[in-house]
Formats: C-alpha cells, sequence, structure tokens
C-alpha cells in the first residue's frame, strides 16, 4: 500500500481523498492539511484518516507519508512540490504547476537533481476518453495533418476574487495543456483578446476572453474563455485536418421528449463532467508511482502551460502576438 499525504481538503481535495480511499487500488490516505484546520479535521472524520497535520511542510515530512498530493491553493502550489523534492517524495499536483514560470524552472531544476521524475500535474483532460480517441485519430495520420484548433471553455459562475489574469491560469490553462498535448508541438506565439463583454457579467473581470497561439509547427488555435454566466459548464473542441475534422463528444446524456420540445440537460460542474478522466488520472498515478516510473503530464507540461499563460497576460492591451521564450528542454523529459 502507497501512503498518502493530502494537502488542502477543499472541494477537489475531498474528491481525490474520496477516490483515493474508495477507489484506486494500493492507496491509502494516511495524513491531511488544510490552513483552514477544522476542514482537514471533518475530513479526516469523513475518511478515517489517522494524522491531521497544521501544516503541509509538517505533512511533508512525516515518516509515515510516502507520496503527496497538493489540492491546496493555487499560490502554494510551487512551495510545496518544492518542499516535496527536498524529502525526495513523489507528488501529484494539481494544476497549476506553480503561478509563474520563474518557480517551474526552480521545480525543474530540482527533480533533475534526483535523475528521475517525481512529479505528474493534475491536468485530468488527457484521462478523458474523448480527447484520448481525438489524439490516436491525430497520430494515426488518416485525416492527413492537423491544421487549426477551435475550442471553447464556458463555466457557470467563479469565487469571489476572481481576475481577469485567472480566467488564463485557472481556467484556459487546461487547454494551454490539452491542446499542446494533441498537437505533439510547442507553443511559438500567444495574444489575448478581449472581445464584447457579456452584460451579465458585472464582477469587474473580463468575460469572456478570446486566446490566440500558434505553434511552432505552424498550427493555429483559437479558445472562447468564458469564465461565468454561460448557460453550464460546457467544453467543446474541435480539431481541423487536411482531411477532415474530429470533434469532441459531449458527455452522454438522455434525451427527453416532452411539451413540444426534444432536450437533454448540459452539466453545470467541473467534477461531473470529467468524473471518469479523474479516476483514471489518479489510478495510473499510483501504477506508476508503484513502478517508480511516472508518464503522465510532467513538470515540463506544467512549465509550458505556465509560459504560454504567462505570455497571454502578458500580451492583453497590446494588440499584438507576443513571442513565448522557453528554456531548452532537458533530457528528463524527452521522449523515450
Amino acid at each position: 500500500m502507497l501512503k498518502i499525504g493530502v494537502i488542502g481538503c477543499g472541494a477537489i481535495g475531498r474528491e481525490h481523498i474520496r477516490r483515493l480511499t474508495n477507489l484506486v487500488p494500493g492507496a491509502v490516505v494516511v495524513a491531511c492539511s488544510d490552513y483552514w484546520r477544522k476542514s482537514a479535521e471533518e475530513t479526516a472524520g469523513q475518511y478515517g484518516i489517522q494524522n491531521v497535520y497544521d501544516t503541509g511542510e509538517e505533512l511533508i515530512a512525516a515518516k509515515d507519508v510516502e507520496a503527496i498530493v497538493i489540492t491546496s491553493s493555487d499560490s502554494s502550489h510551487a512551495a510545496y512540490v518544492l518542499e516535496s523534492l527536498k524529502h525526495g517524495k513523489y507528488v501529484f499536483c494539481e494544476k497549476p504547476l506553480a503561478q509563474k514560470s520563474s518557480d517551474c524552472e526552480k521545480i525543474i531544476a530540482e527533480e533533475i537533481k534526483h535523475g528521475r521524475r517525481l512529479i505528474q500535474v493534475g491536468f485530468m483532460r488527457r484521462y478523458d476518453r474523448g480527447y484520448a480517441e481525438m489524439k490516436r485519430i491525430i497520430e494515426s495520420g488518416e485525416l492527413g495533418a492537423p491544421l487549426m484548433i477551435h475550442a471553447c471553455h464556458r463555466n457557470v459562475s467563479q469565487t469571489d476574487g476572481f481576475q481577469t489574469e485567472m480566467g488564463i491560469t485557472n481556467v484556459a490553462i487546461h487547454e494551454l495543456d490539452i491542446c499542446r498535448w494533441l498537437l505533439g508541438d510547442e507553443y511559438k506565439n500567444a495574444q489575448v483578446l478581449k472581445v464584447r463583454q457579456s452584460a451579465r457579467s458585472t464582477k469587474g473581470y473580463d468575460n469572456p476572453q478570446i486566446v490566440l497561439l500558434e505553434t511552432s509547427g505552424g498550427c493555429r488555435i483559437d479558445v472562447e474563455v468564458q469564465v461565468a454566466d454561460a448557460y453550464g459548464y460546457d467544453i467543446q473542441c474541435q480539431v481541423v485536418c487536411e482531411q477532415g475534422t474530429i470533434d469532441l463528444p459531449d458527455p452522454s446524456a438522455v434525451v427527453k421528449r416532452a411539451n413540444a420540445a426534444r432536450s437533454f440537460p448540459i452539466l453545470t460542474d467541473w467534477a461531473d463532467r470529467f468524473i471518469e478522466a479523474y479516476d483514471i488520472e489518479l489510478t495510473e498515478w499510483m501504477q506508476a508511482v508503484g513502478k517508480e516510473k511516472l508518464t503522465g503530464p510532467s513538470s515540463w507540461d506544467g512549465y509550458a502551460a505556465c509560459v504560454a499563460a504567462d505570455t497571454l497576460n502578458r500580451s492583453r492591451g497590446t494588440n499584438r502576438f507576443l513571442e513565448i521564450e522557453m528554456i531548452g528542454k532537458p533530457d528528463l523529459y524527452q521522449a523515450r
């Protein structure tokens, strides 16, 4: 059994603890912590977790904790990952890996010292069956080379304190990873545009925004980012290839016919939309840790998404594309 400590007992933290406890073979959550101790204590009581720690650092240092799952606030991720690396422990860190690309570079440098991958980033869409099939079709070459991606990310609401930049670093970060993964190509330049704003969005942040990207191979990507006030949680993606298109399927839903209308429900919660992907993601992470060879999204992937996000936010208001400047890719993250 792999003894796991979870830092962060909010919505996604509790969801991951539930998965690790009830669904993932070989996993046992032995410790948890949260900046609000009452939340950690309630979670521990709900799932029979032995130890509650006041700080994430104490949890990481605990001898009975063999691997760390980080689901705390975004601003805390980098410090907890670096602390875990000091102890040589495996880490599953929810997105983003860090809020600054410079912190991602520090993480990469520390991980390289160990000579092996210890970190996986929680880009769960790679484990969604729809996206996986899209990538299979692209790599098969049956539709020729990919030319463009059209995508959208629509949310119902955001918590208080949400800011314009977070539409990229917290929301569109998923598209920044999945589009790069689908195409197998790095980004070359990027621009974010403010478009006509929704009259329903009155909380001070831009909504919607349009993300534009170009890859090194010349593919173009556009992403509509609507962080709040949409009709539901709706994720769309279409890859345009030389000989056809590939569309991400909608989640399965029963069609209802009533009152002279034909309808089906649209999800409103991200946890429901990608519930299976999360299950597969943590199961495969556990199996990879057992084999001491991580295969999921790496620190490099976290860094690439962060650099793209940084560039997009810097481009706001410039009305031009900015070059995405990245460090050289270390051998540790090269495909083998």
